[in-house]
């Protein structure tokens, strides 16, 4: 097992890399999330991720280096899987309110496991795939390795208003995908995403709703 002070200060050196002002609480918190991953990772396969180290850097620090980014005060995460990144999202920003949606029966327990023992106040769980849920109290959302950008702004539409935005987050050569959008929606910006520790590049692709399309 890696010991739990290297792992805290891996944690905090990141953090601090990334420019975040986490307090004690949150930053115990974020440990105690990867040690509830790895805990159900032996049953219930939650990510192919074993090592702590690793998890703190592919997972926890990457889904954190999107705050800066944000512009909304709810957030749906889309597919959230394990709970990435909205988990982290939502021990990090307390104010904002974040729903993990996820379909799967075993990984939506896990996440209402994790709200609970956490425990965290502002995020939900909404067990349903995106496109097909009810959605309701956000304006945007967030979706992380989850699938082509046309196939997410499907999954998006119940979930982003007029005024909000669909945050991609996307490794290279992703290009390509923007020329094939689903109609209604629009390339707003690309930002290129600093993660301490992981060499590939990670961006972050923001769509929003073309004028004057009604929501669906």
């Amino acid at each position: 097992m890696t010991d739990a002070r290297a792992l805290r200060a891996s944690l905090l050196d990141g953090i601090g890399a990334l420019g975040l002002a986490l307090d004690d609480a949150a930053c115990a918190r974020l440990l105690e999330y990867l040690a509830l991953m790895q805990r159900w990772n032996a049953t219930y396969n939650l990510t192919a991720i074993r090592d702590a180290r690793d998890i703190v850097t592919k997972h926890l620090l990457d889904s954190l280096a999107v705050l800066p980014h944000l512009d909304t005060h709810a957030l749906a995460d889309l597919g959230s899987g394990a709970g990435l990144p909205g988990i982290p999202i939502a021990i990090a920003q307390p104010s904002r309110a974040v729903v993990l949606v996820e379909s799967n029966g075993k990984k939506a327990r896990f996440l209402r496991e994790c709200v609970r023992a956490l425990p965290l106040p502002n995020a939900s769980v909404a067990e349903a795939r995106a496109e097909a849920a009810a959605a309701g109290g956000t304006q945007s959302a967030i979706a992380r390795a989850l699938a082509s950008l046309n196939a997410l702004c499907g999954y998006a539409e119940p979930w982003v208003g007029a005024a909000g935005r669909l945050y991609a987050m996307k490794g290279p050569g992703f290009e390509p995908e923007l020329a094939a959008l689903r109609p209604g929606w629009v390339h707003h910006e690309t930002r290129a995403l600093f993660v301490p520790g992981l060499d590939v590049g990670r961006m972050l692709v923001v769509l929003k709703r073309s004028a004057g399309e009604p929501r669906a």
